[in-house]
């Protein structure tokens, strides 16, 4: 097959958003066996074409939804693709379909951001040949927003780099924990976007209660608004709580922080449709404590490869277990490798492509 994959305007691809990382994973693995053209957004530092590990990247100009979409419609024009896949724009599904009425089109959805409950959405969504979701949860949501689509939606889940997102040895831990700058102390990772909505102001009042009985340091890796992450500063200041903001670091060098790490938090206050966060510090060998709602659900499973906090709004549910795997380096160490052990058997970026790949030939074969 030659697919197309169309991804968001937003961020260029590779890239560090989850969604440029997903793209990049699962072209990777399906350029094994097939065709694979990527379509992302030009930056001033990229070529416009290049090939990487036997993936064509074509880079459009964007700068606006508008003008990505129009760039994308002038370039599959006349082109030969067996099956379009584009991630998480109904709206530019939609007009691809329009434009490439005989060719398979899929929309690989990973949240609900942008299909808001709309008749407009509805028939955008309507012109996909398939929907993927990135897990049950999203699946179930949208089937309940948008019925008539219920019988077209597959659930796809996502994976790590198994063989980079790995436990280290000891002395290796111990090293990185040095070029981190970590104190000697308990270390407490969150990896992710620093918005309102994941919950870091929670983390720390969790942090600052756990502290009241052992020694913790909190990292706090991502990139945010400098005007938020000032305020997070502040309460942790307020509050006594030593952290660490080393900014947005690369995905290609964000699993030393894993591997340095005693535990990972995902304190999301909203729902999560995947969450690969968690998946990346499981298959690191990491406990991982997180919220309980959504897609995480189906990645933890409580006290056996993390724990799930029910009252994810409150800081001390997430302080209890912290400090029970603080008090107890053994209970970690368990959990982190029944976390690595599911991370083998369910969460690889082969398995997602292998899924795609039988999905787009039964597509291939309708035609």
């Amino acid at each position: 097959m030659h697919i197309c994959i169309i991804a968001p305007e937003q961020f260029p691809v590779p890239g560090d958003g989850s969604v440029e990382i997903c793209i990049w994973a699962i072209a990777e693995r399906l350029a094994e066996k097939h065709k694979v053209t990527i379509v992302s957004r030009s930056m001033p530092n990229l070529p416009d074409t290049e090939k990487l590990a036997r993936v064509e990247i074509v880079r459009l100009p964007a700068g606006s939804p508008a003008r990505y979409r129009n760039s994308v419609l002038k370039y599959i024009e006349g082109k030969d693709f067996d099956i379009f896949q584009v991630d998480n724009r109904p709206y530019l599904l939609a007009a691809v379909k329009q434009k490439q009425p005989l060719t398979p089109a899929v929309l690989f959805l990973h949240s609900l951001t942008f299909v808001p409950a709309s008749d407009k959405t509805a028939a955008r969504l309507a012109r996909a040949d398939l929907i993927v979701a990135n897990s049950a949860s999203l699946q179930q949501r949208l089937a309940r927003r948008f019925p008539r689509i219920k019988r077209s939606i597959d659930v796809v889940p996502l994976g790590a780099d198994l063989s980079r997102f790995a436990p280290v040895s000891q002395p290796e831990r111990l090293r990185l924990r040095g070029l981190h700058r970590f104190p000697p102390a308990f270390t407490v990772l969150f990896v992710g976007r620093i918005i309102p909505r994941k919950g870091v102001p929670v983390l720390i009042r969790a942090v600052a209660l756990l502290n009241r009985h052992t020694r913790a340091h909190l990292v706090v890796a991502g990139r945010g608004k400098p005007a938020y992450i000032r305020r997070l500063r502040q309460l942790a200041r307020r509050l006594g709580v030593p952290v660490t903001f080393p900014g947005s670091v690369p995905h290609e060098d964000i699993h030393s922080l894993y591997q340095a790490a005693d535990v990972f938090v995902c304190p999301s206050q909203r729902h999560e449709s995947f969450g690969l966060v968690n998946v990346e510090a499981m298959a690191s060998g990491l406990p991982v404590v997180a919220s309980s709602n959504g897609g995480i659900r189906e990645i933890i499973v409580p006290g056996h490869n993390g724990y799930l906090v029910e009252r994810y709004t409150q800081a001390l549910p997430f302080a209890r277990y912290l400090l029970r795997l603080a008090r107890s380096p053994a209970l970690a160490a368990r959990i982190g490798a029944q976390g690595r052990s599911d991370a083998l058997q369910a969460f690889e970026w082969q398995h997602t492509a292998d899924r795609l790949e039988v999905l787009y030939h039964g597509l291939c074969s309708e035609e």
